[in-house]
């Protein structure tokens, strides 16, 4: 339908394709949606034109307000009810409110938009359809990557398509799918195990195979959907920002925030940190803005605790980092190999505790890991060789294509004159993998998506 409208009506199509699917989905809460639409609109033009008056800040405060205020009541309220019903004993207790999908990604972009426009990096949209397109346009909907609203500014309206264009979406999309399919599915199925256990009476080497799964199964889970996202994008003409950068190779803490979910970690920069101040300021000002930063970062994943430790987690790493081993500044080969293990195993730690139920299970699992319980066991036993003949060849598949090996193979063929063998070879290799992850969802494999709940 869309290549066969004419252009003027390609975006109407998209609008009423992507409201379909999220009400699809979900369907009583497409009046959140529209709701929001419908007020991140009217409180935009309003911003723009009393910008320099009081009256455009109070409009940006309203609309600052009523975005985090449904962040709040939908996220966090019934939690908050838990905590009084259970810690505070006040009478009180959860009703069930039930979370839209994708909530935090798209009042994201909603927010970023309105700021924009008081901020005049980009022009109010005075078309309201365009404005609910750049909302609700199903590729990135509900697990992102978070899109701005300046960077998809003149595509909505100028954006040209090409055949070119449209097969390296197509190509990028099959390519998430088979990660997300694959990958995360395959890799899910061990921390199933592993989480489930009471740790203190499993295999320590059990442990980190399940905590070193569950690392690469969020990576592929995530990456794969934005893949898709970024695929789909360009099959309509669309130029998303790239989401992941092969985090897993990253020398520091810092640089793994810098390649790991990079639209929230902007969006975090742009519209939190550096408005604080960023790292322009006094040592202390500079702490508490990272405070901030990853106590906000932590709540963003929702509302428990797990999430806000590990939070702050990065926070107290990053203070480490920045303010007293600065690795940067180390010439030293051996160390800079010493504090890369450091971040990777923090890293792994991290997705542990974000992982658990609770954060004495995320505690006590770390704890298992470091051999606290003293398991007295055979190194290897029945467990580990099980998983390992069943899925080990998802794990090296896992650790091997979280490193740009393949980019590297990519560009070394088509440098020395393989562009013909390449043009033959990609298409066959890309489709085998797009129809053998189809055939996983025709078996009904295990099918879960970790940022669906965010």
């Amino acid at each position: 339908m869309y290549y066969l409208a004419k252009e003027e009506y390609r975006n109407y199509i998209l609008l009423i394709a992507s409201l379909w699917f999220y009400s699809y989905g979900e369907p009583h809460f497409i009046v959140v949606m529209i709701a929001s639409i419908m007020v991140n609109y009217g409180l935009a033009l309003l911003v723009d034109k009393y910008k320099t008056k009081c009256i455009g800040k109070l409009c940006l405060i309203l609309d600052l307000a009523g975005n985090l205020g449904i962040l709040f009541v939908y996220k966090y309220f019934d939690y908050l009810l838990y905590i009084m019903a259970e810690k505070i004993h006040l009478g009180v207790s959860p009703i069930g409110i039930t979370l839209p999908i994708g909530i935090s990604f798209f009042t994201f972009q909603a927010l970023s938009y309105v700021i924009d426009v008081y901020r005049g990096t980009v022009k109010v949209q005075k078309n309201p359809l365009y404005l609910a397109l750049y909302i609700s346009f199903f590729p990135q909907l509900i697990a992102g990557p978070i899109v701005r609203y300046s960077t998809i500014e003149r595509q909505i309206t100028e954006r040209k398509s090409s055949t070119d264009l449209f097969a390296d979406g197509v190509r990028r999309f099959m390519l998430g799918f088979g990660k997300k399919v694959l990958l995360a599915n395959n890799l899910a199925l061990i921390p199933q195990q592993t989480f489930s256990r009471d740790v203190t009476i499993t295999n320590p080497l059990f442990l980190w195979m399940g905590s070193v799964a569950y690392s690469l199964q969020i990576f592929y889970d995530f990456s794969g959907y934005s893949d898709m996202a970024i695929g789909l994008g360009k099959m309509f003409g669309f130029e998303f920002e790239e989401n992941f950068n092969y985090p897993y190779i990253s020398k520091t803490v810092t640089e793994f925030w810098r390649r790991w979910h990079i639209s929230l970690g902007q969006w975090f920069k742009d519209y939190v940190y550096i408005p604080l101040g960023g790292a322009k300021t006094n040592a202390i000002r500079h702490i508490l803005n990272m405070l901030v930063v990853w106590t906000l970062t932590g709540i963003w994943h929702g509302a428990n605790i797990t999430f806000w430790a590990w939070g702050f987690g990065y926070f107290v790493l990053l203070v480490i980092e920045k303010y007293l081993v600065k690795p940067s500044h180390h010439e030293n080969v051996y160390f800079r190999i010493f504090w890369r293990i450091i971040t990777l195993v923090c890293v792994n730690f991290g997705w542990v505790i974000f992982n658990s139920e609770s954060l004495k299970a995320g505690v006590k699992y770390c704890l298992a890991m470091l051999g606290y319980y003293r398991y007295q066991t055979n190194m290897i036993d029945t467990d580990i060789v099980a998983n390992f003949r069943q899925y080990g060849v998802f794990i090296i598949m896992g650790i091997l294509f979280s490193t740009p090996i393949m980019k590297m193979l990519r560009e070394k063929i088509l440098s020395e004159g393989g562009k013909k063998l390449f043009a033959i070879l990609e298409p066959v290799v890309v489709s085998v993998v797009f129809l053998w992850a189809v055939s996983y969802l025709i078996l009904g494999a295990h099918n879960p998506f970790i940022y669906f709940n965010f």
